[in-house]
């Protein structure tokens, strides 16, 4: 409204649709309705409004072409210079509760996007306005000028345009596809994300960065969590607790995450949440140095109490309790996350997971693994005893979330070391035993890939493990299996690899 009121206050001629066109002139500005223009009135509902020759030739006339200014001369065509539109609200309309398919489709805009890319070919003489936060720029511009809106201006504002209308159709395109395209993997693969905020800097302070969010991905993320408190979030802090996020999403049970560097160095399930966190963070305290924490249950004044004895970077949680708040918030850098959601397995976000490359894009299924107790294959001579078997399955939900070459030892509900990222599984398993904060005898032991040799079996009888879950899968499984036999240790096959490559 207060544009279309500094537009006419300098002389310009406003044209408009109907609801626009209404109510500009019921608040007093002078307005012309696009159909006294085309001489065609709005059909179909609305559908048709400016798709019309009168319209798209006024915009797309090249002023530097006499033949161009004389064909729409000719045709008693006014040039238009300028185009503002804010695209039907089809994004709001699908997370609207109940919105259907018949509803979603009428709020696909026609015109909208057809007149932005007209102006937008056009745009050395015709400025393209596709969002109020232009507003302010486009009027100092014209102000100083007298009217005039300079090239660069000109050239930024159609650069944006072609942005919104890509982002506008990929946001269409991730509706329909899943609903009716037949291939699971299609000819290209739009995706629409709106941005967050920029970042003080990426991975290391010598690179920008941007934080973007998907708008329709349903359930809970970090994107979506409302920040609390604490300085703004890092690249690397978004990194941690998007993986934080994830661990805590696998398990029912009060849990804590302990996140560092993409890694979690601590895990632990208890009868509450305060237990949950003692337990994790004395898991590795020394990796535990400046981290990211994740719980799946409300942050209350007893948990708070023992994050704000250590130095934390960010701390993401369901909700947190008015005195925990009050305790945390005392230390000004420490970002705390509440997603406003409960955090479990029902709530897990499910969609493509996708991976940028150089020149390339990675897009793969997101296969939850979950592993049916029942169906364990038992490969050695003894089979687990009933809390191992318990243990082995946390085990598991563990390792799916290391980086591989993955090994991790566990006892009872919480995890005693963590062994991640090497080359080799044995190195893994060894790292596991040097990491640990307490003894790993009778700990269980999951590797989220088979043993290409029985060494990591010999490092885990050494480390004094009792039980194994492994894939299985690898030509010289036996040579495996006669070592957990040789040391009695029981051994599980879950016949499903859970390997992170990075």
């Amino acid at each position: 409204m207060e544009f279309a009121k500094a537009l006419a206050s300098m002389g310009v001629e406003i044209i408009s649709t109907g609801g626009t066109y209404r109510l500009l002139n019921e608040n007093g500005i002078k307005v012309i309705e696009v159909a006294e223009v085309t001489g065609f009135p709005e059909m179909l509902d609305g559908r048709v409004k400016t798709l019309h020759p009168k319209i798209h030739a006024g915009i797309l006339a090249r002023r530097d072409v006499p033949e161009h200014m004389k064909a729409i001369a000719d045709m008693g065509i006014e040039p238009i210079d300028m185009i503002v539109v804010n695209l039907y609200p089809f994004k709001q309309t699908v997370l609207k509760e109940g919105a259907t398919l018949e509803e979603i489709v009428e709020n696909i805009d026609i015109g909208g996007p057809s007149m932005i890319r007209a102006a937008a070919k056009n745009y050395k003489s015709v400025a393209v306005v596709t969002g109020p936060e232009q507003y302010a720029d486009i009027l100092d511009a014209m102000k100083a000028t007298g009217g005039e809106i300079g090239e660069d201006l000109l050239a930024t504002l159609m650069a944006n345009a072609f942005t919104v209308t890509a982002n506008y159709d990929a946001m269409i395109a991730s509706q329909m596809n899943p609903r009716f395209a037949k291939e699971l993997f299609p000819a290209s693969w739009p995706q629409p994300v709106e941005k967050v905020c920029d970042l003080r800097y990426g991975e290391n302070p010598n690179q920008k960065a941007a934080f973007y969010s998907m708008p329709f991905t349903a359930g809970v993320t970090v994107a979506k969590a409302e920040i609390l408190h604490g300085k703004e979030l890092s690249y690397n802090n978004i990194l941690d607790l998007d993986k934080a996020l994830d661990i805590v999403m696998d398990f029912e049970r009060p849990t804590a995450t302990i996140m560092k560097h993409t890694n979690p160095c601590g895990l632990a399930s208890d009868d509450t949440i305060a237990k949950a966190f003692r337990t994790a963070y004395d898991v590795d305290p020394l990796s535990a140095f400046g981290c990211v924490i994740a719980l799946n249950r409300k942050c209350d004044l007893e948990t708070a109490n023992m994050i704000h004895e250590y130095f934390v970077e960010a701390v993401i949680a369901p909700d947190f309790d008015k005195e925990a708040l009050e305790v945390l918030s005392l230390k000004k850098s420490i970002r705390l996350l509440r997603t406003n959601q409960p955090i479990g397995p029902a709530y897990r976000v499910r969609e493509m997971k996708t991976k940028k490359v150089q020149g390339g894009l990675l897009v793969q299924t997101d296969e939850d693994v979950v592993v049916d107790p029942e169906n364990l294959q038992v490969v050695t001579k003894r089979a687990p005893t009933k809390e191992e078997a318990h243990s082995l399955l946390f085990a598991w939900k563990l390792a799916k979330h290391v980086t591989s070459n993955a090994v991790v030892y566990v006892r009872g509900e919480h995890a005693v070391g963590i062994g991640a990222g090497q080359m080799s599984r044995v190195d893994s398993a060894k790292i596991a035993s040097f990491k640990a904060n307490e003894p790993t005898k009778g700990c269980v032991m999951a590797s989220d890939a088979f043993f290409p040799f029985r060494d990591a079996v010999d490092a885990a009888a050494e480390a004094g493990i009792t039980a194994i879950i492994q894939p299985g899968g690898s030509v010289r499984d036996q040579e495996s299996i006669d070592a957990a036999n040789e040391h009695n240790i029981a051994m599980v096959y879950t016949g499903c690899r859970v390997f992170r490559h990075g």
